[in-house]
């Protein structure tokens, strides 16, 4: 699933290409996405302006002179600048024409994706109202993360995934932050020091920084707005490496199964 590195890699694409364009027509090929798209999806965008290409956690946010398009790529989506020419190819399920010539293409082949297009602030649609911090903002810091985890007895690495505490650290960058942070990944939320929230905040931050700079992370589907994988899995330190060598300590990286997603550790450098 694209996680905050990949949908912002992709809205950092989008931006200068969408940012000051007229949306002159809308293409839906397929309307059976997440929620199915509405009989007046093409026309509530058709003739908008662009104003702004946001993100709030793993939504991108196209804000135009009448409203908000909300975007989610689901588990395999992507949105992609194509010449409107090219035809379309199997999961190519909405065009969007900008006045430049060029088009936004977005593809989904599970359909677990979703466009929504509101009016008002988008911020106070029930799937971003009760978002947490970003994670790369001030407001997520160590005295934030300390007093969330007080008397949780959640495991620390399930407690980071819940968007209401923190957004967009999914399950691989949250394996790779508890290993920068050296932390276990099974240790309960409530347990932790203030020290380690400290070194946790600032390991989530890095983390993320250093793979919106490479395009995210490519594991299966994801491409970034130019066709493009992203990079980070060159990085990793523990995701998908069970059995091997720690790049630090050369211990076995070991796996488990921890709240139906795989979990991955080193059990020398990790406490």
């Amino acid at each position: 699933m694209p996680e905050l590195p990949e949908v912002e890699t992709t809205r950092r694409g989008l931006e200068p290409v969408l940012k000051g364009q007229r949306i002159i027509r809308v293409i839906v090929r397929d309307r059976r996405l997440r929620w199915r798209l509405p009989a007046g999806f093409e026309a509530s965008l058709t003739g908008r302006r662009i104003r702004t290409v946001g993100r709030r956690g793993k939504y991108l946010l196209i804000g135009t002179d009448a409203g908000t398009l909300i975007v989610h790529l689901g588990m395999s989506g992507s949105l992609r600048v194509v010449d409107p020419a090219l035809a379309p190819v199997a999961h190519d399920h909405v065009d969007l024409i900008l006045s430049s010539g060029r088009c936004v293409r977005f593809n989904d082949p599970r359909r677990f994706g979703c466009l929504l297009f509101v009016t008002g602030d988008p911020l106070a649609h029930p799937l971003l109202r009760a978002l947490g911090p970003e994670p790369l903002s001030d407001a997520f810091d160590a005295d934030y993360l300390y007093a969330r985890t007080r008397h949780r007895r959640v495991a620390i690495k399930q407690f980071l995934m819940n968007a209401s505490v923190v957004v967009g650290v999914g399950n691989i960058y949250a394996n790779e932050a508890l290993f920068r942070a050296r932390l276990k990944p099974q240790r309960a939320a409530g347990g932790l020091r203030r020290d380690e929230a400290a070194r946790l905040v600032t390991a989530i931050r890095r983390v993320l920084g250093a793979a919106i700079k490479v395009g995210g992370t490519t594991l299966r589907d994801y491409v970034n707005a130019d066709g493009m994988p992203g990079y980070f899995r060159q990085k990793l330190y523990v995701y998908e490496r069970a059995g091997a060598p720690c790049r630090v300590c050369r211990t076995p990286i070991r796996q488990r199964v921890q709240g139906q997603r795989s979990t991955y550790w080193c059990p020398s450098c990790q406490r």
